[in-house]
């Protein structure tokens, strides 16, 4: 009874762990650049008193589904759809470098790109200021040239670069924010054409795939729950097979 439970206990577990991993890639099916959160899981010996049978699991370390996501075609000025491999550096709340592959940027009140979700984009410099403009064109190697306020398209000037890198997708860890970090070396400024300006990824979710991932985890936990009720039921018949006796 005891190795039937904990084996049980253990599955339900890890199904239920897994179903809230595959929830949250359903929930970002429609975010730009989102990497599909890939499901994992590793064996460990419950210590302490007991039979040798108790094992139970543990997250395996969060991984990504690094592959490219469709291409929308958006026309935005700053909208770029990264090539794959290329990541965007960006700056977290803490002020520490950190990659996306979300493209649709914006200007905040302070005359900076950001990302969509506020975070500062990083330019050669540091953070990139984008000054009063008519027109915003960023070029496939990252380089952003605009035509000041109130001038003509002859004026249009360099004005910065987007710090693009190429990073080893092995190495790298997708925060609660959303965001990547890199457990290494700075990684590779990205060389040639790295992005399309107009254009955004979506996500690579897959919904189709996913959702038949949903049912058959909630159908996978349903049945641990019932070998857990079943050795509870045999446990106590034995019980009270012991009591007659």
């Amino acid at each position: 009874m005891d190795k039937s439970l904990y084996t049980a206990m253990a599955g339900a577990s890890a199904a239920m762990r897994a179903q809230a991993t595959v929830a949250n890639n359903l929930a970002n099916a429609n975010t730009v650049g989102f990497k599909a959160q890939l499901l994992g899981t590793e064996t460990f010996k419950v210590e302490g008193p007991g039979f040798a049978t108790r094992y139970s699991v543990i997250d395996a370390p969060p991984q990504a589904d690094h592959s490219a996501g469709p291409l929308q075609v958006t026309g935005g000025e700053l909208d770029v759809a990264l090539h794959e491999g290329v990541w965007l550096e960006v700056q977290d709340r803490a002020g520490n470098p950190a990659y996306t592959r979300t493209g649709d940027l914006r200007v905040n009140a302070n005359g900076l790109l950001t990302t969509a979700s506020g975070h500062l984009v990083m330019g050669e410099n540091g953070p990139l200021a984008m000054p009063p403009n008519q027109k915003v064109q960023i070029g496939g190697d990252g380089t952003v040239s605009l035509v000041p306020q109130g001038q003509g398209p002859e004026t249009m000037a360099q004005v910065a670069r987007l710090r693009l890198v190429k990073p080893d997708p092995a190495l790298m860890q997708r925060g609660e924010d959303g965001l990547f970090r890199l457990d290494g070396p700075p990684p590779a400024p990205a060389a040639g054409t790295a992005l399309t300006q107009g254009a955004l990824e979506g996500s690579n979710v897959n919904v189709a795939a996913t959702l038949v991932q949903m049912i058959e985890l909630q159908r996978q936990f349903e049945m641990q729950v019932k070998a857990i009720k079943e050795a509870d039921d045999n446990a106590r018949s034995s019980a009270s097979l012991m009591r007659l006796g």
